[in-house]
Protein backbone atom coordinates (compact mmCIF):
# COMPACT_ATOMS: atom_id res chain seq x y z
CA UNK A 1 0.00 0.00 0.00
CA UNK A 2 1.49 3.35 -1.06
CA UNK A 3 2.26 6.19 1.31
CA UNK A 4 0.16 9.36 1.29
CA UNK A 5 2.26 12.50 0.83
CA UNK A 6 2.16 15.35 3.34
CA UNK A 7 0.33 17.73 0.99
CA UNK A 8 -2.19 15.07 -0.07
CA UNK A 9 -2.84 14.26 3.57
CA UNK A 10 -3.41 17.95 4.25
CA UNK A 11 -5.82 18.25 1.29
CA UNK A 12 -7.87 15.33 2.59
CA UNK A 13 -9.28 17.11 5.62
CA UNK A 14 -8.16 20.70 5.91
CA UNK A 15 -10.28 23.83 6.42
CA UNK A 16 -9.05 26.73 4.26
CA UNK A 17 -10.84 29.65 2.61
CA UNK A 18 -9.84 28.83 -0.96
CA UNK A 19 -11.36 25.37 -0.69
CA UNK A 20 -14.81 26.90 -0.18
CA UNK A 21 -14.55 28.72 -3.50
CA UNK A 22 -13.37 25.56 -5.28
CA UNK A 23 -16.21 23.47 -3.86
CA UNK A 24 -18.86 25.96 -4.97
CA UNK A 25 -17.25 26.24 -8.42
CA UNK A 26 -17.92 22.50 -8.71
CA UNK A 27 -21.39 22.57 -7.15
CA UNK A 28 -22.76 25.42 -9.26
CA UNK A 29 -20.11 26.56 -11.75
CA UNK A 30 -22.44 28.84 -13.73
CA UNK A 31 -24.02 30.59 -10.77
CA UNK A 32 -23.10 34.30 -10.57
CA UNK A 33 -20.69 34.95 -7.73
CA UNK A 34 -20.31 38.64 -8.53
CA UNK A 35 -22.60 41.02 -10.41
CA UNK A 36 -20.48 44.16 -10.66
CA UNK A 37 -21.51 47.70 -11.62
CA UNK A 38 -18.66 49.95 -12.75
CA UNK A 39 -18.41 53.76 -12.63
CA UNK A 40 -20.63 53.98 -15.72
CA UNK A 41 -23.22 51.56 -14.24
CA UNK A 42 -22.22 48.86 -16.75
CA UNK A 43 -23.24 45.41 -15.50
CA UNK A 44 -20.59 42.64 -15.53
CA UNK A 45 -21.18 39.06 -14.31
CA UNK A 46 -18.53 36.63 -12.99
CA UNK A 47 -19.57 33.06 -12.17
CA UNK A 48 -18.11 30.86 -9.48
CA UNK A 49 -16.17 29.02 -12.18
CA UNK A 50 -14.83 32.33 -13.57
CA UNK A 51 -13.58 33.55 -10.21
CA UNK A 52 -12.12 30.20 -9.20
CA UNK A 53 -10.18 29.81 -12.46
CA UNK A 54 -8.81 33.36 -12.30
CA UNK A 55 -7.93 32.94 -8.61
CA UNK A 56 -5.98 29.77 -9.49
CA UNK A 57 -4.08 31.58 -12.26
CA UNK A 58 -3.25 34.42 -9.88
CA UNK A 59 -2.15 31.96 -7.19
CA UNK A 60 0.23 30.27 -9.63
CA UNK A 61 1.51 33.66 -10.81
CA UNK A 62 2.27 34.62 -7.20
CA UNK A 63 4.19 31.39 -6.71
CA UNK A 64 6.27 32.19 -9.80
CA UNK A 65 7.01 35.64 -8.35
CA UNK A 66 8.39 33.87 -5.26
CA UNK A 67 5.47 34.56 -2.90
CA UNK A 68 5.17 31.74 -0.37
CA UNK A 69 2.89 30.57 2.39
CA UNK A 70 2.92 33.11 5.23
CA UNK A 71 4.05 36.05 3.09
CA UNK A 72 1.99 39.22 3.44
CA UNK A 73 0.40 40.93 0.45
CA UNK A 74 -1.20 44.38 0.76
CA UNK A 75 -4.15 45.50 -1.38
CA UNK A 76 -5.30 49.11 -1.72
CA UNK A 77 -8.44 49.37 -3.82
CA UNK A 78 -12.15 49.99 -3.88
CA UNK A 79 -14.52 47.01 -4.07
CA UNK A 80 -14.00 45.52 -7.52
CA UNK A 81 -13.99 41.91 -8.82
CA UNK A 82 -10.19 42.03 -9.17
CA UNK A 83 -9.95 42.29 -5.36
CA UNK A 84 -12.01 39.11 -4.89
CA UNK A 85 -9.85 37.21 -7.37
CA UNK A 86 -6.66 38.37 -5.64
CA UNK A 87 -7.99 37.52 -2.16
CA UNK A 88 -8.99 33.98 -2.99
CA UNK A 89 -5.86 33.43 -5.05
CA UNK A 90 -3.77 34.35 -2.01
CA UNK A 91 -5.77 32.05 0.25
CA UNK A 92 -4.97 29.14 -2.09
CA UNK A 93 -1.21 29.48 -1.46
CA UNK A 94 -1.44 30.33 2.25
CA UNK A 95 -0.43 33.98 1.82
CA UNK A 96 -1.84 36.66 4.14
CA UNK A 97 -3.81 39.67 2.88
CA UNK A 98 -3.83 43.06 4.55
CA UNK A 99 -6.24 45.61 3.11
CA UNK A 100 -5.22 49.28 3.04
CA UNK A 101 -7.89 51.97 3.35
CA UNK A 102 -8.11 53.58 -0.10
CA UNK A 103 -8.88 56.99 1.47
CA UNK A 104 -5.56 57.01 3.36
CA UNK A 105 -3.01 59.75 2.85
CA UNK A 106 0.68 59.12 2.22
CA UNK A 107 1.66 59.04 5.92
CA UNK A 108 -1.09 56.55 6.79
CA UNK A 109 -0.26 54.26 3.87
CA UNK A 110 3.42 54.31 4.77
CA UNK A 111 2.69 53.44 8.40
CA UNK A 112 0.64 50.35 7.56
CA UNK A 113 3.01 49.12 4.85
CA UNK A 114 6.06 49.53 7.06
CA UNK A 115 4.30 47.86 9.99
CA UNK A 116 2.89 44.92 8.00
CA UNK A 117 5.99 44.57 5.76
CA UNK A 118 4.25 43.05 2.72
CA UNK A 119 6.31 41.65 -0.14
CA UNK A 120 3.68 42.71 -2.67
CA UNK A 121 1.51 45.82 -2.91
CA UNK A 122 -1.52 45.67 -5.22
CA UNK A 123 -3.10 49.04 -6.02
CA UNK A 124 -6.11 50.24 -8.00
CA UNK A 125 -4.61 52.31 -10.82
CA UNK A 126 -6.50 55.45 -9.70
CA UNK A 127 -4.39 55.37 -6.51
CA UNK A 128 -0.96 54.74 -8.04
CA UNK A 129 0.14 58.40 -7.91
CA UNK A 130 -0.29 58.44 -4.11
CA UNK A 131 1.69 55.21 -3.72
CA UNK A 132 4.45 56.48 -6.02
CA UNK A 133 5.11 59.41 -3.68
CA UNK A 134 5.67 57.02 -0.76
CA UNK A 135 7.41 54.26 -2.71
CA UNK A 136 10.89 55.02 -1.39
CA UNK A 137 9.64 54.51 2.16
CA UNK A 138 8.24 51.03 1.50
CA UNK A 139 11.38 48.95 1.84
CA UNK A 140 9.68 45.53 2.19
CA UNK A 141 7.75 45.71 -1.10
CA UNK A 142 9.40 43.71 -3.89
CA UNK A 143 6.58 43.79 -6.46
CA UNK A 144 4.02 46.49 -7.34
CA UNK A 145 0.87 45.28 -9.12
CA UNK A 146 -1.95 47.42 -10.56
CA UNK A 147 -5.65 46.68 -10.83
CA UNK A 148 -5.87 48.27 -14.27
CA UNK A 149 -9.50 49.43 -14.40
CA UNK A 150 -8.93 52.69 -16.33
CA UNK A 151 -6.32 51.45 -18.80
CA UNK A 152 -3.87 54.24 -17.96
CA UNK A 153 -0.18 53.55 -18.69
CA UNK A 154 1.61 52.18 -15.64
CA UNK A 155 4.82 53.55 -14.15
CA UNK A 156 8.01 51.64 -14.87
CA UNK A 157 8.35 48.44 -12.87
CA UNK A 158 4.64 47.96 -12.22
CA UNK A 159 2.89 44.71 -13.26
CA UNK A 160 -0.62 44.65 -14.69
CA UNK A 161 -2.98 42.41 -12.71
CA UNK A 162 -4.59 41.32 -15.99
CA UNK A 163 -1.31 39.68 -16.99
CA UNK A 164 -1.28 37.62 -13.80
CA UNK A 165 -4.71 36.09 -14.45
CA UNK A 166 -4.08 35.47 -18.14
CA UNK A 167 -3.46 32.17 -19.91
CA UNK A 168 0.25 32.65 -19.24
CA UNK A 169 -0.44 30.94 -15.91
CA UNK A 170 -2.12 27.55 -15.38
CA UNK A 171 -5.72 27.31 -14.09
CA UNK A 172 -4.90 24.25 -11.97
CA UNK A 173 -5.40 24.34 -8.21
CA UNK A 174 -2.03 24.90 -6.49
CA UNK A 175 -1.32 22.14 -4.01
CA UNK A 176 0.03 23.90 -0.93
CA UNK A 177 -0.13 22.58 2.61
CA UNK A 178 -2.37 24.94 4.61
CA UNK A 179 -3.46 24.47 8.20
CA UNK A 180 -6.54 26.04 9.73
CA UNK A 181 -4.32 27.76 12.30
CA UNK A 182 -2.34 29.56 9.58
CA UNK A 183 -2.89 33.30 9.30
CA UNK A 184 -5.15 34.44 6.46
CA UNK A 185 -6.04 38.09 7.19
CA UNK A 186 -4.16 40.96 8.81
CA UNK A 187 -6.92 43.50 9.47
CA UNK A 188 -5.95 46.96 10.72
CA UNK A 189 -8.27 48.68 13.17
CA UNK A 190 -9.42 52.25 12.64
CA UNK A 191 -6.83 53.66 15.03
CA UNK A 192 -9.24 55.79 17.05
CA UNK A 193 -6.97 55.88 20.10
CA UNK A 194 -3.46 55.61 18.60
CA UNK A 195 -1.85 54.07 15.56
CA UNK A 196 -3.95 51.28 14.00
CA UNK A 197 -3.39 47.77 15.35
CA UNK A 198 -2.99 44.75 13.07
CA UNK A 199 -5.48 42.03 14.02
CA UNK A 200 -4.27 38.53 13.08
CA UNK A 201 -7.08 36.25 11.87
CA UNK A 202 -6.61 32.57 11.05
CA UNK A 203 -8.56 30.37 8.62
CA UNK A 204 -10.17 28.62 11.61
CA UNK A 205 -11.66 31.88 12.93
CA UNK A 206 -14.20 31.96 10.11
CA UNK A 207 -14.49 28.34 9.10
CA UNK A 208 -15.03 26.97 12.61
CA UNK A 209 -17.30 29.70 13.91
CA UNK A 210 -18.12 32.89 12.05
CA UNK A 211 -19.53 31.23 8.90
CA UNK A 212 -21.68 29.02 11.14
CA UNK A 213 -22.97 32.08 12.97
CA UNK A 214 -23.74 33.78 9.65
CA UNK A 215 -25.97 30.82 8.80
CA UNK A 216 -27.55 30.20 12.21
CA UNK A 217 -27.81 33.71 13.63
CA UNK A 218 -27.82 36.00 10.59
CA UNK A 219 -29.77 33.60 8.40
CA UNK A 220 -27.64 33.85 5.26
CA UNK A 221 -28.20 31.10 2.70
CA UNK A 222 -27.09 30.25 -0.83
CA UNK A 223 -30.27 31.75 -2.35
CA UNK A 224 -29.48 35.22 -1.02
CA UNK A 225 -28.62 38.04 -3.41
CA UNK A 226 -26.45 40.38 -1.40
CA UNK A 227 -26.10 44.12 -2.16
CA UNK A 228 -22.53 44.64 -1.05
CA UNK A 229 -21.09 47.96 0.08
CA UNK A 230 -18.78 47.10 3.02
CA UNK A 231 -15.19 47.98 2.01
CA UNK A 232 -12.94 44.96 1.62
CA UNK A 233 -10.14 46.49 3.72
CA UNK A 234 -12.33 46.08 6.84
CA UNK A 235 -13.13 42.88 8.71
CA UNK A 236 -16.80 43.43 7.90
CA UNK A 237 -16.03 43.70 4.21
CA UNK A 238 -13.49 40.93 3.73
CA UNK A 239 -15.05 38.68 6.37
CA UNK A 240 -18.62 38.87 5.07
CA UNK A 241 -17.33 38.36 1.51
CA UNK A 242 -15.53 35.20 2.61
CA UNK A 243 -18.60 33.87 4.38
CA UNK A 244 -20.82 34.67 1.38
CA UNK A 245 -18.54 32.75 -0.99
CA UNK A 246 -18.21 29.75 1.35
CA UNK A 247 -22.03 29.67 1.66
CA UNK A 248 -22.46 30.05 -2.11
CA UNK A 249 -24.27 33.39 -2.40
CA UNK A 250 -24.41 35.95 -5.19
CA UNK A 251 -23.09 39.39 -4.32
CA UNK A 252 -23.97 42.58 -6.20
CA UNK A 253 -20.96 44.90 -6.16
CA UNK A 254 -21.43 48.58 -7.04
CA UNK A 255 -18.22 50.60 -7.33
CA UNK A 256 -19.59 53.60 -5.44
CA UNK A 257 -22.36 54.28 -2.94
CA UNK A 258 -25.18 56.10 -4.71
CA UNK A 259 -28.59 55.92 -2.99
CA UNK A 260 -30.59 56.40 -6.19
CA UNK A 261 -28.53 53.74 -7.98
CA UNK A 262 -28.90 51.42 -4.99
CA UNK A 263 -32.70 51.60 -5.25
CA UNK A 264 -32.52 50.73 -8.94
CA UNK A 265 -30.15 47.83 -8.29
CA UNK A 266 -32.33 46.40 -5.50
CA UNK A 267 -35.26 46.26 -7.91
CA UNK A 268 -33.31 45.09 -10.96
CA UNK A 269 -31.31 42.34 -9.24
CA UNK A 270 -34.06 41.27 -6.81
CA UNK A 271 -31.72 41.90 -3.90
CA UNK A 272 -32.67 39.99 -0.72
CA UNK A 273 -30.01 41.13 1.74
CA UNK A 274 -28.28 44.40 2.62
CA UNK A 275 -25.75 45.04 5.41
CA UNK A 276 -24.78 48.65 6.06
CA UNK A 277 -24.59 51.44 8.62
CA UNK A 278 -27.64 53.48 9.71
CA UNK A 279 -26.33 56.42 7.67
CA UNK A 280 -26.74 54.37 4.48
CA UNK A 281 -30.34 53.40 5.20
CA UNK A 282 -31.12 57.00 6.10
CA UNK A 283 -29.73 58.23 2.76
CA UNK A 284 -31.69 55.54 0.95
CA UNK A 285 -34.92 56.65 2.66
CA UNK A 286 -34.23 60.24 1.60
CA UNK A 287 -33.45 59.34 -2.04
CA UNK A 288 -35.92 60.50 -4.72
CA UNK A 289 -38.44 57.80 -5.50
CA UNK A 290 -37.88 55.78 -2.31
CA UNK A 291 -41.56 55.59 -1.38
CA UNK A 292 -42.48 54.43 -4.90
CA UNK A 293 -39.70 51.82 -5.12
CA UNK A 294 -40.48 48.11 -5.31
CA UNK A 295 -38.67 46.67 -2.28
CA UNK A 296 -40.61 43.40 -2.25
CA UNK A 297 -37.48 41.26 -2.81
CA UNK A 298 -35.79 42.54 0.36
CA UNK A 299 -35.90 39.98 3.17
CA UNK A 300 -33.15 41.13 5.54
CA UNK A 301 -31.62 44.54 6.17
CA UNK A 302 -28.85 44.42 8.76
CA UNK A 303 -27.24 47.41 10.42
CA UNK A 304 -24.14 48.01 12.52
CA UNK A 305 -21.90 50.80 13.78
CA UNK A 306 -24.51 53.27 14.99
CA UNK A 307 -27.98 54.00 16.32
CA UNK A 308 -31.03 53.48 14.09
CA UNK A 309 -33.23 56.61 14.35
CA UNK A 310 -36.83 55.76 15.24
CA UNK A 311 -38.23 58.08 12.57
CA UNK A 312 -36.19 56.32 9.90
CA UNK A 313 -37.42 52.88 11.03
CA UNK A 314 -40.99 54.13 10.70
CA UNK A 315 -40.36 55.28 7.12
CA UNK A 316 -38.85 51.92 6.20
CA UNK A 317 -41.61 49.93 7.87
CA UNK A 318 -44.13 51.63 5.60
CA UNK A 319 -42.04 51.03 2.46
CA UNK A 320 -41.13 47.41 3.26
CA UNK A 321 -43.39 46.10 6.06
CA UNK A 322 -42.53 42.46 5.23
CA UNK A 323 -38.80 42.93 5.81
CA UNK A 324 -36.83 41.86 8.89
CA UNK A 325 -34.29 44.18 10.47
CA UNK A 326 -31.14 42.81 12.03
CA UNK A 327 -28.90 44.69 14.42
CA UNK A 328 -25.42 43.39 14.97
CA UNK A 329 -22.43 44.33 17.05
CA UNK A 330 -18.95 43.01 16.43
CA UNK A 331 -15.22 43.66 16.40
CA UNK A 332 -12.18 42.76 14.31
CA UNK A 333 -10.78 41.04 17.40
CA UNK A 334 -13.74 38.61 17.27
CA UNK A 335 -13.47 38.00 13.52
CA UNK A 336 -16.45 40.27 13.06
CA UNK A 337 -19.61 38.83 14.64
CA UNK A 338 -20.43 39.36 18.30
CA UNK A 339 -24.16 39.78 18.88
CA UNK A 340 -27.26 39.75 16.67
CA UNK A 341 -30.90 40.72 17.21
CA UNK A 342 -33.90 40.65 14.87
CA UNK A 343 -37.04 42.82 14.70
CA UNK A 344 -39.62 44.25 12.28
CA UNK A 345 -40.72 47.39 14.11
CA UNK A 346 -39.56 49.32 17.15
CA UNK A 347 -42.29 47.54 19.15
CA UNK A 348 -40.44 44.22 18.68
CA UNK A 349 -37.32 45.52 20.44
CA UNK A 350 -37.05 44.74 24.17
CA UNK A 351 -38.17 47.83 26.02
CA UNK A 352 -38.43 49.59 22.64
CA UNK A 353 -34.82 50.63 23.27
CA UNK A 354 -33.00 51.16 19.94
CA UNK A 355 -29.63 50.67 21.64
CA UNK A 356 -30.46 46.92 21.70
CA UNK A 357 -27.78 44.79 20.03
CA UNK A 358 -29.39 41.39 20.62
CA UNK A 359 -27.64 38.43 22.20
CA UNK A 360 -24.29 36.69 21.58
CA UNK A 361 -24.12 34.59 18.42
CA UNK A 362 -24.15 30.80 18.73
CA UNK A 363 -20.38 30.37 18.57
CA UNK A 364 -19.46 33.11 21.04
CA UNK A 365 -19.52 33.21 24.83
CA UNK A 366 -19.99 36.67 26.34
CA UNK A 367 -20.54 38.26 29.73
CA UNK A 368 -20.61 41.69 31.34
CA UNK A 369 -18.07 42.67 34.02
CA UNK A 370 -17.57 45.67 36.27
CA UNK A 371 -14.32 47.63 36.70
CA UNK A 372 -13.02 44.95 39.11
CA UNK A 373 -13.77 42.13 36.62
CA UNK A 374 -16.74 40.88 38.66
CA UNK A 375 -19.65 39.42 36.71
CA UNK A 376 -22.68 41.69 36.25
CA UNK A 377 -25.95 39.75 36.02
CA UNK A 378 -28.19 42.79 35.48
CA UNK A 379 -26.90 46.31 34.90
CA UNK A 380 -23.94 48.07 33.29
CA UNK A 381 -20.39 47.01 32.57
CA UNK A 382 -17.85 46.10 29.90
CA UNK A 383 -18.67 43.34 27.43
CA UNK A 384 -16.03 40.60 27.38
CA UNK A 385 -16.05 37.59 25.04
CA UNK A 386 -14.30 34.33 24.14
CA UNK A 387 -14.73 31.60 21.56
CA UNK A 388 -13.17 30.06 18.44
CA UNK A 389 -13.55 33.31 16.45
CA UNK A 390 -11.13 35.16 18.77
CA UNK A 391 -8.18 36.69 16.94
CA UNK A 392 -4.72 35.16 17.25
CA UNK A 393 -3.44 38.47 18.58
CA UNK A 394 -2.16 41.89 17.56
CA UNK A 395 0.63 41.81 15.00
CA UNK A 396 4.01 42.72 16.50
CA UNK A 397 2.42 43.79 19.78
CA UNK A 398 2.51 41.15 22.49
CA UNK A 399 1.86 43.70 25.25
CA UNK A 400 -1.44 44.92 23.77
CA UNK A 401 -2.43 41.32 23.03
CA UNK A 402 -1.91 40.24 26.64
CA UNK A 403 -3.77 43.29 27.93
CA UNK A 404 -6.71 42.58 25.62
CA UNK A 405 -6.77 38.89 26.61
CA UNK A 406 -6.55 39.36 30.39
CA UNK A 407 -8.29 36.71 32.51
CA UNK A 408 -8.92 34.64 29.38
CA UNK A 409 -11.49 36.99 27.82
CA UNK A 410 -11.35 39.50 24.97
CA UNK A 411 -11.92 42.92 26.53
CA UNK A 412 -13.95 44.79 23.94
CA UNK A 413 -13.77 48.31 25.38
CA UNK A 414 -17.55 48.56 24.87
CA UNK A 415 -19.90 49.36 27.73
CA UNK A 416 -23.30 47.68 27.66
CA UNK A 417 -26.38 47.08 29.77
CA UNK A 418 -27.65 43.55 30.29
CA UNK A 419 -31.22 42.83 31.36
CA UNK A 420 -32.75 39.88 33.21
CA UNK A 421 -33.33 38.00 29.92
CA UNK A 422 -29.74 38.36 28.74
CA UNK A 423 -30.51 41.07 26.18
CA UNK A 424 -27.62 43.44 25.57
CA UNK A 425 -27.99 47.18 25.01
CA UNK A 426 -25.09 49.26 23.74
CA UNK A 427 -24.21 52.06 26.18
CA UNK A 428 -21.07 53.51 24.61
CA UNK A 429 -17.44 52.98 23.77
CA UNK A 430 -15.42 53.53 26.93
CA UNK A 431 -13.62 56.39 25.21
CA UNK A 432 -16.90 57.98 24.01
CA UNK A 433 -18.66 58.13 27.40
CA UNK A 434 -19.01 61.77 28.42
CA UNK A 435 -17.82 62.26 32.01
CA UNK A 436 -19.50 65.40 33.23
CA UNK A 437 -19.62 66.59 36.82
CA UNK A 438 -18.60 63.13 38.08
CA UNK A 439 -21.42 61.36 36.20
CA UNK A 440 -21.25 59.18 33.07
CA UNK A 441 -23.48 60.05 30.11
CA UNK A 442 -24.04 57.73 27.17
CA UNK A 443 -23.66 59.61 23.90
CA UNK A 444 -25.95 57.01 22.31
CA UNK A 445 -28.79 57.77 24.74
CA UNK A 446 -28.63 61.50 24.07
CA UNK A 447 -28.44 60.90 20.31
CA UNK A 448 -31.55 58.71 20.45
CA UNK A 449 -33.52 61.52 22.07
CA UNK A 450 -32.33 64.16 19.59
CA UNK A 451 -33.11 61.90 16.63
CA UNK A 452 -36.78 62.11 17.65
CA UNK A 453 -36.88 65.73 16.50
CA UNK A 454 -38.54 65.74 13.05
CA UNK A 455 -36.13 68.36 11.69
CA UNK A 456 -32.92 66.46 12.61
CA UNK A 457 -31.15 64.54 9.83
CA UNK A 458 -28.08 63.39 11.80
CA UNK A 459 -26.52 63.94 15.20
CA UNK A 460 -23.35 63.01 17.04
CA UNK A 461 -22.87 63.60 20.76
CA UNK A 462 -19.36 64.08 22.11
CA UNK A 463 -17.64 65.35 25.24
CA UNK A 464 -15.56 68.52 25.05
CA UNK A 465 -13.12 69.64 27.77
CA UNK A 466 -14.44 72.03 30.40
CA UNK A 467 -12.64 73.45 33.45
CA UNK A 468 -15.66 73.16 35.73
CA UNK A 469 -17.50 70.06 34.47
CA UNK A 470 -14.41 68.14 33.23
CA UNK A 471 -16.39 67.51 30.04
CA UNK A 472 -19.57 69.02 28.69
CA UNK A 473 -22.17 67.09 26.72
CA UNK A 474 -22.06 68.55 23.21
CA UNK A 475 -24.50 67.77 20.40
CA UNK A 476 -23.33 68.27 16.82
CA UNK A 477 -26.48 68.38 14.70
CA UNK A 478 -27.19 68.26 10.96
CA UNK A 479 -30.66 69.70 10.21
CA UNK A 480 -32.73 68.24 7.41
CA UNK A 481 -32.43 70.14 4.14
CA UNK A 482 -34.58 73.24 4.08
CA UNK A 483 -35.35 73.09 7.80
CA UNK A 484 -34.40 75.67 10.43
CA UNK A 485 -33.35 74.52 13.88
CA UNK A 486 -32.25 76.48 16.91
CA UNK A 487 -30.34 75.43 20.01
CA UNK A 488 -33.50 75.93 22.07
CA UNK A 489 -35.39 73.35 20.00
CA UNK A 490 -32.80 70.67 20.82
CA UNK A 491 -32.38 71.61 24.47
CA UNK A 492 -36.12 71.66 25.17
CA UNK A 493 -36.55 68.21 23.65
CA UNK A 494 -33.72 66.86 25.81
CA UNK A 495 -34.99 68.55 28.99
CA UNK A 496 -38.39 66.96 28.45
CA UNK A 497 -36.90 63.49 27.99
CA UNK A 498 -34.00 62.95 30.41
CA UNK A 499 -32.19 63.99 33.56
CA UNK A 500 -30.63 67.44 33.62
CA UNK A 501 -27.00 66.27 33.71
CA UNK A 502 -27.50 64.46 30.38
CA UNK A 503 -28.86 67.52 28.58
CA UNK A 504 -26.29 69.05 26.19
CA UNK A 505 -24.65 72.21 27.42
CA UNK A 506 -23.77 73.08 23.86
CA UNK A 507 -25.38 72.48 20.48
CA UNK A 508 -23.40 72.97 17.27
CA UNK A 509 -25.10 72.99 13.87
CA UNK A 510 -23.18 71.75 10.83
CA UNK A 511 -23.95 70.82 7.23
CA UNK A 512 -22.40 67.36 7.49
CA UNK A 513 -20.61 65.04 9.91
CA UNK A 514 -17.20 63.47 9.20
CA UNK A 515 -17.57 59.80 8.27
CA UNK A 516 -15.42 56.88 7.20
CA UNK A 517 -16.00 54.91 3.99
CA UNK A 518 -18.64 52.77 5.72
CA UNK A 519 -20.65 55.79 6.81
CA UNK A 520 -19.63 55.54 10.48
CA UNK A 521 -19.47 58.94 12.16
CA UNK A 522 -15.91 59.80 13.19
CA UNK A 523 -16.33 61.21 16.67
CA UNK A 524 -12.58 61.44 17.14
CA UNK A 525 -12.50 63.91 14.24
CA UNK A 526 -15.30 65.98 15.78
CA UNK A 527 -13.47 66.12 19.11
CA UNK A 528 -10.25 67.10 17.38
CA UNK A 529 -11.96 69.81 15.31
CA UNK A 530 -13.70 71.50 18.21
CA UNK A 531 -10.88 71.10 20.73
CA UNK A 532 -8.42 72.63 18.25
CA UNK A 533 -10.77 75.54 17.63
CA UNK A 534 -11.42 75.97 21.37
CA UNK A 535 -14.98 74.90 20.84
CA UNK A 536 -15.72 77.75 18.47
Amino acid sequence: MGQIGTVQKNLLRRAAFGDGLRRNARRHPNKPLVIAYDQNQNRIVFTYQDINEKANRFANAMLQLGIQKGDIVAVMSRNIPHYIIAWFGLTKIGAVLTGVNYTFKEKEVSYQINHAEPKVLIVEDNLIDLVQTAKNQMLSVKHYIAFNITGKPLPEGWIEFAQLISENYPPAEPEIEIDDTDLAMLIYTSGTESFPKGVMIQHRNYLSSTVLSFVLDVGLNLNDIFLYYMPFYTVTGLGTLTAAVVIGQTIVLPLTIDPAAALRIIQQEKVTTVVQTPAFYQKLAQAPGFEQSDLSSLQKCITYGGLMPRAMLEIWSKAAPHMKWGTYWGQSELSQLGTVGWFRTIEDIPGQDPSWIGKPVTTLEAKVVDEDENDVAIGFGELVCRGPSTMFGYYKDEEKTLNNFKNGWVHTGDLVRIDEDGNLFFFDRKKDVVKTGGLNVSSYEVQDVIYKHPKVAEVAVIGLPDQFWSEIVTAVVVPKKGEELGEGDILQLCKDSMAGYKVPKRVIFVEELPKDTQGKILKRELRRMYILTNGS
